[in-house]
């Protein structure tokens, strides 16, 4: 779906000469030297008044029909914001992403802006400082109670994984869990009902000490995302692949 790019030159121009030529003349004894292309664009958009229990399944319904790459959801002072970042597929996709502006997800009009690699990597390092306590006392302190919550649950061999980029695969989660012995056979990606990945997914431990221990990759980060940890069940996996049937 990506652009092609005119390979042509214009009848009459000189090809040295031309205004798109990548190429500049250098005095030294060299003479032509190539110039680096610029970076491609990069396609990303920033939605602005989303609900507050707005998940990224509502996003990539929203954008129903683009692929959705990451979706990224923006925390102040450890609250949701309301603002999030969304990667697309291709540039081209952008212009249809803008296109949804003022739209609804529920009762709220969304407001989509055009936006830049910077401030999407700005908004990622932002979130993994915050969840790995570079924030203010409260949202240690807030941290602290979460991981207590995290360690007094019993642990069955099934850890529960929450925040994949939906591009992620079985083999992504196994390079995730590097220093475990898994199969594919053990990983459940979960799909929502439109049959897309839903950014979350289940993991069988060969034992209960095996995924207490892998709780130690909880808030780490999987390409750009960090990924949150929970102890989980069987019965759980049974009832969110039948969910995304």
């Amino acid at each position: 779906m990506a652009p092609k790019r005119q390979r042509t030159i214009d009848p009459g121009s000189s090809f040295y000469g031309s205004p798109g030529s990548s190429f500049m003349y250098n005095s030294s004894p060299y003479g032509y030297v190539s110039q680096p292309p610029p970076p491609p664009p990069f396609p990303v958009v920033r939605l602005r008044g989303l609900p507050f229990d707005c998940t990224e399944t509502d996003v990539a319904e929203f954008f129903h029909g683009l692929d959705i790459v990451d979706v990224l959801f923006v925390h102040k002072g450890g609250k949701f914001s309301g603002e999030a970042f969304c990667v697309l597929g291709y540039i081209l996709q952008v212009d249809y992403a803008l296109q949804r502006n003022r739209h609804n997800i529920g009762r709220r009009y969304v407001e989509v802006f055009r936006s830049k690699r910077q401030e999407y990597y700005k908004a990622i390092a932002n979130e993994v400082s915050d969840a790995r306590g570079g924030s203010p006392r409260r949202s240690a302190s807030r941290a602290k109670s979460y991981d207590e919550g995290k360690d007094s649950a019993e642990h069955t061999g099934v850890l529960r994984l929450r925040g994949l980029p939906f591009s992620a695969g079985k083999d992504d989660i196994m390079d995730f869990f590097k220093d475990f012995v898994l199969s594919e056979d053990s990983i459940h990606i979960i799909m929502n009902l439109e049959g897309r990945p839903s950014g979350e997914a289940y993991v069988e431990f060969e034992n209960a000490e095996e995924s207490k221990a892998a709780m130690a990759k909880d808030r780490m980060t999987l390409g750009s995302r960090y990924i949150e940890l929970f102890p989980s069940s069987h019965s759980e996996i049974e009832d969110a692949i039948s969910r995304g049937r």
